[in-house]
C-alpha cells in the first residue's frame, strides 16, 4: 500500500497495525471511521483517508455511528452527539462525500464496524487516547487483519511529535512552544475530493447496514429506542454540532475574549469563559481554527488554556492510557501522601446518589453539582474546588477518585475527554507540586476550601445560574400512581426542575413495594412485604442505584436459603446464583426514599382525566379537581389506566392488549414457624407459588412471620372469594407443605392483588404521546420485575425531558441557524 501523505498530515498519523505487518488481502475501499472529529472541514483524519484512497486507486467510505455501549451513555450525550452527526452528515454531503451513519438501537445491533474493517484496505480514524476508543481499537486490531491508522485531529502540537508526557505545564509549554508558534502561522490545507465513493446500496446489500439519514429524523424518538440511561436530560442551551459550536465561539470572540484573562475565574459570569469544551471534545469545531482566531485577537491567556493545559492533558493520556482512571496515574508524591492519610477520619462517607443529586449540605458544592446535573457543565475554576471536595467525603482516596470521575463524566458534556480526565486528576495532584503543609486526608495535596471559594464568589448569582430552567418552556406534570415506575419518573423530572405532583389512592407510597405494618400487643411491630418480596439488579442503569441504596442502609442483600419445593413439600433444589435485595426495614423504604421532598397527594383516588392536550384536569373520588397539567403520566395497572385515558389518548389501544394476573397474598405470624429449613421457596404444582420468611430478611427483628403467595391460576379462580376463607385455605396448604401442625397464630390476614403480574408485558419500556401530553409506565411495560419498573419510569421521564430539550428553544439563548458559520 502506498501510504505517502502531505507533511502536515504525515506528522499526525500513527499506525496501530502497519501495512507492512498486516496479513489481510488488498481490501475493497479506504474506510474512515469518524467518532470524535465530527466535522468535514479542517479534519486531518478525513484528509488522510482521502489521500490514501487517491494514492491507492480505491474508493472512500466514511462510516460514523453511535454505540449504546460507551461509558455513561445517556440521553444527554446521545442528543449532543447525534446533533453533531446531523451537522457533519450535511457537511459531508455538501462536499460530495458518501457517508454511512449507524445508530445502535432496538432492532439495529450488529458488528458493522468490525465487518466493514475486515473488508477495507485500511481503516483510518481519529486519535483519542481515552476509553472506550482505545478498547475498541484494541479489539479491532485483534479481530481483523486490516491496517489501522490513527490521526491526531485535536492538538496543534500532535502527540506523534512529542515522545513523552509531562507532569508540569511549564515544562510542556517550553517543549511545544516552537511547534505551536509555527503551526499558528500555517493555514490548514484541505484535500480536494478527487476520489470515487463507495456505493451505499452495495454496502447495504453486502453488510446488512441500513444507513440512517438524520436531517429530518426525530432524534428524541430515536434516542428512546436506545438501551441507555434516560435519567440524564439533553441540554437545550448547548445543542451539538458545528453550527452551534461556531455560533458560540463567534459570540464569545466578539464580546468576551478580550476580558477572558480577568473574567475567567468568576463562575457567576456565564460570559467569562468560552464554554467550548464539549464542541472541542467531539471535534465539532476545529481547534486549529479556534487557535488561529484567538491568536489574531492577541488572546494570550486563552491560547495558554487551549494549547498548553488542554494539550498537556491530551499528551498525558496518550502516554498513560491504561491508567488514567486510577491513582496509578498521579505522581508518586501524590499517591504516597494520599495513601499515608487513607485511614484519617473522614467528615462523612457520602453515597453516589446523595452526591449525584447535589445533597451534600454544602451550598456551593450542591449548586455546582446541580449545574452539572441540569445543564451538563461546570465552570472550570469551580470544577477544581468541586473535585477537591470528594476526598473528605469518601471512605478512601480510590473511591473519591471514582466518584469524581463518575459524576464528571456522567453529567458533563465534556466528560470522558482527555482534558476532562486531566482536570479531575489535577484535583488529586496531577500537573501540580506538593505543598509544604501536611494536612489531614489531603496530605500535601493542594487544598481548595469550599467556604473560601464561596466567599470570593457571588453565590446567590451562581445559584441562580445553576438553577435556571433547563428549557424555555417547562410543563407542569401530574403522575397518577406512586409505585416504583411513577416515583422514578417523578424523581427524575423533579431533579431536572420540572414541577411534578404525584397522586395515589393509598395511604403510603410504593404500590406493590408496600410494607404492611402491624402492632402486636406485647410482641412489638410486625412488618410484612406483602407485595414484592425482593428485587434483583442485572442492568447497570439500576445496579448503580442499588449499590448506593446499600451504602445508605436503605437496602441489603438477602442471603437467605431459597429453594424449590415439590407439591409434597420436599426440597427439589436450591436456587443459587441470583443476588436478591430487600428494602430495610421494609420494601417500602426504597419508595419512601424516592418520594422524599416530592409533592404527593396520598389517599386521592383519581377517577377521571378531562380537558384537552396542554390543559388536563384530574378529578378525584371526592369530586375535587386538580390542575391544569400540561402532561399526565399514569403508573397504574392497565385496567385502571384505561379508565383514565380511554377516549382521550391513542395510547389506550396498546394498553388494552395487556392482561394482568391476580395474586392472593396471606400474611402469617406464628412462633412455631421459626425454624423451617429455608427462608424462601418457589412451589411447584400447588395452590401456593411462593413462601418467604419476612422475619429472616435483613433489618427485621420480629417474631416468625411468613408471606404466602397463591399461584396466578388459583388466585384467578378464587378472585372474589372471602378473604378469611382464602387465608384459612392457604395457611392450611402452607402447613401441609412444611409439615407443621396447627399452633397458636399471632396474626393472619389475606390481601388481594387484583393486578399483580402481566401475563405478557409490553415490549416497550413505556408509552408516551408528546402531542397529547399523555404517558404510561409500570412493571407491565418491558418486564415484570422491580428493576423493569425502574427502567420503565426512567424511560417515560426521559421521553418527557427529550421532548422539551432536543431542538427546542433554551432559556435565555437564541438558537443558531447560520450556515455561513461553517466558513473559516
Amino acid at each position: 500500500m502506498d501510504r505517502s501523505l502531505p507533511e502536515h498530515l504525515d506528522e499526525r498519523i500513527r499506525w496501530w497495525v502497519s501495512p507492512d505487518h498486516a496479513s489481510g488481502g488488498p481490501g475493497q475501499f479506504v474506510l474512515y471511521w469518524m467518532h470524535t472529529a465530527l466535522r468535514a472541514h479542517e479534519n486531518p483524519a478525513l484528509d488522510s483517508a482521502i489521500c490514501l484512497a487517491r494514492q491507492n486507486g480505491l474508493p472512500l467510505l466514511v462510516y460514523h455511528g453511535l454505540s449504546e455501549q460507551y461509558p455513561y451513555a445517556c440521553d444527554r450525550h446521545h442528543a449532543f452527539i447525534l446533533q453533531g452527526h446531523r451537522d457533519v452528515q450535511r457537511q459531508l454531503s455538501d462536499r460530495g462525500i458518501v457517508a454511512a451513519f449507524h445508530l445502535q438501537r432496538q432492532g439495529n445491533r450488529g458488528p458493522y464496524l468490525r465487518d466493514l474493517t475486515r473488508a477495507a484496505a485500511v481503516l483510518v480514524t481519529e486519535e483519542m487516547p481515552v476509553p472506550p476508543v482505545t478498547g475498541w481499537l484494541e479489539r479491532l486490531s485483534v479481530t481483523t487483519e486490516t491496517p489501522i491508522a490513527t490521526v491526531d485531529c485535536s492538538c496543534l502540537a500532535p502527540v506523534t511529535l512529542v515522545d513523552r508526557s509531562f507532569t508540569r505545564a511549564a515544562e510542556f509549554r517550553r517543549e511545544v512552544q516552537p511547534l505551536h508558534e509555527e503551526r499558528l502561522q500555517r493555514p490548514y490545507v484541505e484535500q480536494d475530493i478527487d476520489v470515487s465513493m463507495c456505493d451505499l446500496d452495495w454496502m447495504t446489500q453486502t453488510f446488512g447496514l441500513s444507513p440512517l439519514c438524520l436531517q429530518d429524523a426525530d432524534l428524541a424518538k430515536l434516542i428512546g429506542q436506545c438501551r441507555i440511561d434516560h435519567t440524564v436530560a439533553p441540554v437545550a442551551d448547548t445543542p451539538g454540532g458545528s453550527r452551534a459550536g461556531y455560533a458560540r465561539w463567534k459570540k464569545f470572540r466578539e464580546q468576551s475574549l478580550r476580558r477572558y484573562g480577568h473574567a475567567r475565574r468568576n463562575a457567576a459570569r456565564r460570559d467569562g469563559t468560552s464554554r467550548m469544551s464539549a464542541y472541542l471534545h467531539y471535534g465539532m469545531v476545529s481547534p486549529f481554527r479556534i487557535a488561529r482566531e484567538a491568536a489574531a485577537e492577541g488572546a494570550t491567556k486563552y491560547l495558554d488554556e487551549l494549547l498548553t493545559w488542554r494539550e498537556l492533558s491530551f499528551h498525558f493520556c496518550f502516554h498513560h492510557r491504561d491508567e488514567i482512571d486510577s491513582l496509578d496515574s498521579i505522581p508518586d508524591w501524590a499517591r504516597t501522601t494520599l495513601r499515608q492519610h487513607a485511614k484519617d477520619p473522614r467528615e462523612e462517607d457520602c453515597s453516589w446518589e446523595r452526591l449525584a443529586r447535589g445533597n451534600s449540605g454544602r451550598p456551593l458544592w450542591d449548586a455546582a453539582q446541580r449545574s452539572l446535573l441540569k445543564h451538563g457543565e461546570l465552570h472550570n475554576d469551580l470544577r477544581m474546588t468541586w473535585g477537591k471536595a470528594f476526598l473528605p467525603w469518601a471512605s478512601s482516596p480510590e473511591r473519591a477518585l471514582q466518584l469524581t470521575l463518575d459524576l464528571n463524566h456522567r453529567y458533563a458534556l465534556d466528560g470522558r475527554n482527555p482534558s476532562s480526565f486531566g482536570g479531575v486528576l489535577w484535583c488529586y495532584g496531577q500537573f501540580d507540586h506538593p505543598f509544604d503543609q501536611d494536612r489531614p486526608i489531603l496530605g500535601t495535596i493542594r487544598p481548595r476550601c469550599l467556604e473560601q471559594h464561596a466567599e470570593r464568589l457571588d453565590l446567590q448569582r451562581f445559584t441562580k445560574i445553576a438553577d435556571r430552567p433547563i428549557a424555555a418552556s417547562l410543563p407542569r406534570v401530574a403522575i397518577v400512581g406512586a409505585g416504583m415506575a411513577g416515583l422514578t419518573a417523578a424523581r427524575t423530572l423533579s431533579d431536572h426542575g420540572i414541577d411534578v405532583t404525584v397522586f395515589d389512592k393509598s395511604r403510603g407510597v410504593g404500590g406493590r413495594m408496600s410494607t404492611r405494618r402491624v402492632e402486636l400487643p406485647g410482641r412489638g411491630v410486625l412488618r410484612f412485604d406483602h407485595g414484592a418480596q425482593y428485587f434483583t439488579a442485572r442492568d447497570g442503569r439500576f445496579c448503580r442505584l442499588v449499590n448506593s441504596w446499600m451504602h445508605d442502609g436503605l437496602a441489603q442483600p438477602w442471603l437467605g436459603r431459597i429453594v424449590q419445593l415439590s407439591a409434597d413439600g420436599s426440597i427439589e433444589e436450591e436456587k443459587r446464583g441470583t443476588a436478591r435485595y430487600v428494602g430495610v426495614p421494609g420494601m417500602n423504604q426504597i419508595a419512601k426514599h424516592l418520594a422524599a421532598d416530592l409533592v404527593t397527594r396520598l389517599r386521592t383516588p383519581i377517577t377521571r382525566v378531562a380537558g384537552q392536550p396542554g390543559s388536563w384536569t384530574l378529578h378525584d373520588q371526592s369530586g375535587e379537581t386538580h390542575g391544569p397539567f400540561e402532561i399526565v403520566l399514569c403508573n397504574c395497572p392497565p385496567d385502571q389506566t384505561l379508565r383514565l385515558i380511554d377516549g382521550i389518548s391513542r395510547l389506550a389501544e396498546p394498553v388494552r392488549q395487556v392482561e394482568m394476573r391476580p395474586c392472593w397474598a396471606v400474611m402469617l405470624a406464628a412462633d412455631c414457624l421459626g425454624d423451617l429449613p429455608f427462608d424462601g421457596a418457589f412451589v411447584q404444582d400447588s395452590p401456593i407459588s411462593w413462601i418467604a420468611s419476612d422475619h429472616a430478611k435483613p433489618g427485621r427483628d420480629q417474631p416468625p412471620t411468613w408471606m404466602i403467595h397463591a399461584s396466578a391460576d388459583w388466585s384467578l379462580r378464587h378472585l372474589e372469594c372471602d378473604p378469611e376463607m382464602v387465608s384459612e385455605t392457604l395457611v392450611a396448604q402452607f402447613r401441609s407443605l412444611v409439615g407443621r401442625e396447627a399452633g397458636p397464630v399471632l396474626f393472619r390476614q389475606a390481601h388481594r392483588w387484583r393486578y399483580a403480574v402481566p401475563a405478557s408485558p409490553l415490549e416497550s419500556e413505556s408509552l408516551y404521546d408528546a402531542t397529547e401530553g399523555i404517558g404510561v409506565c409500570g412493571d407491565w411495560c418491558g418486564g415484570a420485575r422491580i428493576e423493569a419498573a425502574y427502567l420503565s419510569g426512567s424511560a417515560l421521564a426521559g421521553a418527557v425531558l427529550r421532548d422539551h430539550t432536543i431542538d427546542r428553544p433554551a432559556w435565555g439563548i437564541d438558537r443558531p441557524h447560520q450556515p455561513s458559520l461553517f466558513a473559516s
